[in-house]
Order: structure tokens, then sequence, then C-alpha cells
């Protein structure tokens, strides 16, 4: 298996998160290239990690982080928390974008994105329609591979409470039983571990995965 070196964008969320602690533990992982707004100092923790500090306004600030052959991003944001449908497109839509840019630049023939379940430019749901713009958009720029993730509701420890979230995880507790797969909420690590793992894949063909097979892969990894 190819040692490759991985760029990582969102590497303090949820997903991110666990993202920069399997891909320490990755065989195949030579090098991660954290690219970060600020300093956080638990990456420092990391024997492979090195942060890179980006003003995503400002994409030539991202060549810094030089080459790589793999790129994460799982970046992302709510409407409420950045303030207007406007600045969460900047972020959720333009900062990806420009991620993967840079990534595609610096030589990486895989991207690895994390959108969400019911993404597609066609929607009539502002999130979702965002989410489906984007990829599309990746999809565009020439990468040999693209690996999109869509995951229903995320369940793990955030920094900050999101009320729709926890409304969704009392009624996951409460119905999990009648809710199809597909639909069923999913833990952020089986995510991160269903990424890593297919991080690891060297192919020259784009694949999309749903929730429950994203469930599937993070088990089996």
């Amino acid at each position: 298996m190819k040692e490759q070196t991985i760029m990582l964008a969102g590497g303090t969320g949820l997903v991110g998160s666990h993202c920069l602690k399997f891909l320490q533990d990755a065989a195949f992982c030579k090098h991660i290239k954290v690219v970060t707004r600020k300093p956080v100092p638990v990456i420092e923790s990391f024997s492979k990690a090195r942060q890179f500090l980006v003003d995503f306004d400002n994409p030539e600030t991202l060549k810094q982080a030089g080459t790589c052959d793999a790129v994460i991003c799982a970046m992302g944001t709510t409407i409420k928390k950045a303030g207007s449908p406007e600045a969460f497109k900047k972020v959720d839509f333009t900062y990806c974008l420009e991620v993967a840019r840079a990534g595609l630049a610096g030589g990486a023939r895989h991207f690895l994105l994390v959108t969400a379940m019911g993404s597609s430019p066609r929607s009539k749901i502002f999130y979702n329609r965002i989410k489906g713009e984007l990829e599309q958009a990746v999809m565009a720029l020439g990468f040999p591979c693209v690996s999109v993730f869509r995951p229903s509701l995320i369940l793990g420890a955030r920094e900050e409470s999101r009320s729709g979230e926890e409304l969704g995880r009392l009624f996951s507790r409460m119905f999990g039983f009648a809710i199809p797969a597909k639909y069923k909420a999913i833990q952020a690590a089986d995510i991160a571990r269903a990424i890593v793992g297919q991080a690891a894949e060297c192919r020259d063909f784009s694949q999309i995965f749903e929730s429950h097979e994203i469930r599937a892969l993070g088990q089996e990894a």
C-alpha cells in the first residue's frame, strides 16, 4: 500500500477530529497537513500532523500546505452559526471548493468530501442545494477520484449545542427500530473510519456513499 500525505480541512470539527485520530494510526498515512484558521494546540500531540494557518478568504494562503496525495474535507457549519445563508454558503461552498482547488494544484488525486443526506443542486432545501452544488463543482475540477460521503444525522459530542440535532437524537432513540437504514443517525466516528478507509484506496473513478453505506464501511473498518 502506497504511503500518502493527506491534507485535512475541518480537522477540529466533529467528523474531522476523528479523521485526524484515525489517520494518525493508519499505516498508509505518512503525513497529515491540517489547514486551519487559528492555532490548535491539540494537533501538536499528533506526531504525523503539521498545521498550516490559512485565511480561507485568501485562497493563496492554502498554497503553503504544498503537495499532497489526497484531501479530506470535513468543513461545514450551519446557517444559524454562520449568521446568514450567504455566510453559510461561503463556508460550505466557497471555502470547501478552494480547498479542493488547492489540493488538486498540489498534486492530489483523491478528494474526499463530507456533505449531507439529500444533497442535490436541484433541492428546494437551501442547505441541501448548496451541498449538492458543491459536489457538482468538485466533480468538475478534474480529480481522478472523488469520494462523497452523505451522512444522515451525525451523532457525537459537539462543542456547541444544535437544537435540531438534539431533537433528532431523541427521535432516533425512541423510534430507531422503525427508521429505514438510510435515514438512521450515524456516529461521527463511523463516518471518519469510512473516510480514512477510502483514503487508503487509489482508484480512478468517483463514488457517492449514502449514510447506510457509510455506516457499513465504518463498522467494517
